[in-house]
């Protein structure tokens, strides 16, 4: 993942209620798919491993977000563990296969996630996080993000 990519979520996260950091976790675990795939087509064994543990770390903060009194909790378990089995076969047996059967259930998921973040009216999860406006600056185009009244007391509150 880019430097900017990192800046993008992380400003994202510190702005999102909870369905909303459900979508951003299926989008990360979908770029690092697209990482372990790559990885995997240039031979890189490591880079290959480090993809997986990412999309691992993904399907934890998702199994841990569930809510298991509901039914429709098992259900998304059942799919996060069978992911999980389907990246750990990628890493053990260099098998692109695998990563192609998880691609899939992460998207549909992404994309129902995605329609329920539209009826999610509930406020950020984080409170007293820095307000962040992205404007131009006088350079040539470039673009850079200002912090409004970086002196004030700040800090995440969860």
């Amino acid at each position: 993942m880019t430097r900017e990519l990192k800046q993008e979520y992380t400003l994202r996260i510190t702005q999102a209620n909870k369905t909303q950091l459900i979508t951003i976790l299926y989008e990360m675990a979908l770029l690092y798919v697209d990482e372990a795939e790559t990885a995997l087509a240039a031979g890189d064994r490591t880079g290959l491993k480090n993809a997986v543990r990412r999309i691992q770390g993904c399907m934890c903060e998702l199994m841990d977000s569930l809510h298991m009194e509901y039914e429709i909790a098992q259900n998304l378990l059942q799919l996060y563990l069978y992911v999980n089995r389907e990246v750990a076969k990628a890493a053990l047996h260099g098998d692109a296969e695998s990563l192609k059967h998880a691609r899939p259930i992460l998207e549909k998921l992404l994309k129902a996630y995605k329609q329920i973040e539209t009826q999610d009216t509930t406020g950020p999860v984080m409170g007293n996080a820095q307000t962040v406006y992205a404007g131009l600056t006088y350079g040539r185009s470039d673009l850079m993000e200002n912090a409004a009244d970086p002196a004030a007391n700040r800090g995440f509150c969860v």
